[in-house]
């Protein structure tokens, strides 16, 4: 897809194969680097400019090096939320913004990536974030109320506050990611069901709203937000190098 722009840190590599897929790679190295192989088209964009909206298909096959690999990796449709770049590196300038997602993501043990307590955190997932529009320059202030976050009191109360404005839902795929399986995700405007070499493993009421940009990538960060009010982030060692192919991507408008 000509709009795909590669991004990468700390030795990422994405790199074409023989047979037309991609590999995106990360290479093997301690914590406190962090390493990423992404492809997206997202970059140089403003959130209002992303290219797909209810109704798509998403369409690809995958397999990763190792199914417990440390950090995160994945494919789908997100509104790149956190983003804060300032434009350095030449990346368009955005305020933070909450999460709106519809993909497939694995995240190692470190992390613990929901809101909810009665959804997974972690593993290989499938799941999707929907958010009330918040003006980015009303997020800003929420800042100040960072320290918060780390009093357990506090922040448990932030956590289940967050519920309210984030909604979210998810199930485990239970398959071995290091064979090549087929992936599919159809984006509707009330619902997105997720497939699996053809069998449905979640079909999800929780659909994301407005503007996504696709983004596939590999890299050795996690983050955390546990029930206890345990906030952790930071980067994790890979003891080898890690990769993730990907083969027949493809992604269109629905009708």
């Amino acid at each position: 897809m000509k709009q795909l722009v590669p991004w990468s840190a700390g030795g990422g590599v994405v790199e074409s194969l023989p047979d037309g897929g991609q590999r995106l790679s990360i290479p093997a190295g301690p914590s406190g680097q962090y390493r990423l192989a992404q492809l997206d088209d997202t970059q140089n964009r403003t959130r209002q400019n992303f290219l797909w909206q209810a109704r798509c298909t998403l369409e690809l096959r995958a397999r990763v090096s190792a199914a417990d690999l440390p950090g995160t990796w994945g494919f789908g449709l997100w509104n790149d939320p956190f983003t804060a770049s300032l434009g350095l590196g030449g990346g368009t300038r955005k305020l933070p913004a909450l999460p709106d997602a519809a993909w497939f993501f694995h995240a190692s043990a470190d992390n613990w990536l929901s809101l909810r307590d009665n959804l997974p955190a972690n593993g290989f997932l499938a799941a999707t974030f929907s958010s009330r529009k918040v003006s980015p320059l009303l997020l800003a202030p929420a800042v100040l109320a960072a320290p918060l976050l780390f009093w357990r009191v506090t922040a448990r109360w932030i956590r289940r506050l967050a519920r309210s404005w984030i909604k979210e839902d998810s199930t485990s795929v239970n398959i071995d990611p290091t064979a090549w399986h087929s992936y599919q995700l159809d984006w509707r405007a009330n619902s997105v069901i997720f497939q699996v070499d053809g069998q449905t493993v979640l079909e999800s009421l929780t659909a994301p709203r407005g503007q996504l940009g696709l983004v596939i990538w590999i890299d050795n960060q996690y983050a955390a937000f546990t029930p206890q009010g345990r906030l952790a982030y930071g980067t994790q060692a890979n003891p080898q190098p890690a990769w993730l192919e990907i083969e027949g991507l493809r992604i269109a408008p629905g009708s």
